[in-house]
């Protein structure tokens, strides 16, 4: 590191301390949705909630995801991103610990509903702190830990949901057991909001446009691919586990089954950027995360029971590829790091908002039929339209600017 980045960062804590944060914060950014999946046939039953409001405690952080990612970006601009992080951090705590008073409807969707602003404020800056916190050499190993740190949380959490209610004795006290988690996240950023907040100082920020790109026909596109796959990942979230607690598994393998599920994304959402950087085309690495995709939705639905734990890892792998995918389009259609921005900020708010309604929809389709091959099969049609959007994301789209 040169003497002129030296001073540009004296203010800022050691890398590994900032590492550690960010490690910290996102490991919770999926816990509340993926810690509940296991838990719905108890929920629902202890309630009287339907399958497509239990659907809605998935789908109100996905829904907060897209409405408050704008919010992020000018609680940012107010008071510097990584403070913002810091208030996002304090939501998820309060937010999970407030479900443990689930016995009611009402505490229950409240904090989710909280812990879900707290999502969509971390979600959105974190990738951009990665660039303005980390050297440039470390920003590659940065994104691999945040991305791990994110999936590694949705895996754990599905995983001991159904061990800590049995542990705790209740499911209000599995689902907010990982407020603790949140507490861990809330302290250890607190060393990068004290550092970034002497360095915001030394280094007053440049005036950025934060406007939307509502006008650009490769922003819609972003969004469209980006609506379509979070669709898919969030009900495959949500209903994956019900689905085979309903075929009669028990719940803790149910949820073991949905950690297998998360832990394939966590595996393709690494692979998937690393080989962005040699394949120039990368519809070719688009078309593969969604054939995985195709090919783990066609056996939920027609032969659950075969290999069902195949299914998910493939359909897994799929997804997290899909997803972190996306991610490097945003980088590649923004012609500019503040372009990126913007891209962002629309395709999150376009794309988690629809998906949002996800969850809750194909919870209402289970209804209606009652049983879940005709979601898994809405599933593999929506799969279709990501595929072929997919053709149009060529390598020479007009750049956001």
């Amino acid at each position: 590191m040169s003497s002129q980045e030296n001073v540009g960062r004296r203010h800022l804590p050691p890398l590994w301390v900032m590492a550690l944060g960010l490690v910290a914060v996102a490991a919770n950014l999926r816990t509340v949705m993926a810690s509940v999946p296991p838990l719905v046939q108890t929920i629902s039953s202890d309630l009287g909630l339907s399958n497509a409001a239990m659907g809605a405690l998935t789908t109100l952080p996905v829904l907060c995801m897209g409405v408050f990612a704008p919010t992020a970006q000018r609680l940012a601009g107010r008071i510097g991103a990584a403070a913002a992080v810091e208030a996002a951090a304090a939501c998820l705590a309060v937010g999970t610990a407030l479900r443990f008073f689930g016995g009611q409807v009402w505490p229950l969707y409240a904090g989710t509903f909280v812990a879900g602003v707290g999502i969509a404020i971390g979600g959105t800056l974190l990738p951009g702190l990665v660039k303005e916190l980390f050297p440039p050499q470390r920003s590659g190993l940065v994104t691999g830990l945040y991305m791990f740190a994110m999936m590694g949380g949705a895996t754990a959490s599905s995983a001991m949901a159904v061990p800590l209610r049995d542990w705790l004795g209740s499911w209000e006290g599995s689902l907010a057991s990982w407020s603790l988690l949140g507490v861990v996240g809330l302290l250890a950023w607190l060393p990068v909001t004290r550092g970034a907040s002497r360095h915001r100082a030394a280094n007053p920020p440049v005036a950025v446009d934060h406007r939307l790109p509502w006008r650009h026909t490769t922003a819609w596109l972003v969004a469209a691919y980006l609506s379509v796959q979070s669709w898919q990942f969030y009900s495959s979230l949500a209903w994956l586990a019900p689905t085979y607690v309903a075929e009669g598994w028990d719940p803790t393998h149910a949820g073991y089954l949905l950690s297998s599920f998360s832990f394939a994304q966590l595996v393709s959402g690494l692979v998937g950027p690393t080989l962005s950087d040699r394949v120039h085309e990368h519809r070719l690495l688009l078309f593969g995360a969604g054939a995985f995709g195709l090919v783990g939705l066609l056996g939920l639905w027609l032969a659950p029971e075969a290999a069902p734990w195949v299914w998910a890892v493939v359909l897994g792998l799929g997804q997290g590829a899909a997803f972190s995918l996306a991610l490097v389009l945003i980088v590649d259609y923004g012609a500019t790091p503040a372009g990126s921005g913007r891209l962002a900020g629309m395709a999150f708010l376009i794309s988690y908002t629809i998906a949002s309604l996800g969850p809750t929809t194909m919870g209402a389709v289970r209804d209606a039929t009652g049983g879940f091959d005709a979601v898994w099969l809405s599933l593999m049609l929506v799969m279709v339209v990501q595929l072929a959007l997919v053709r149009q994301l060529r390598p020479g789209l007009r750049q956001v600017p």
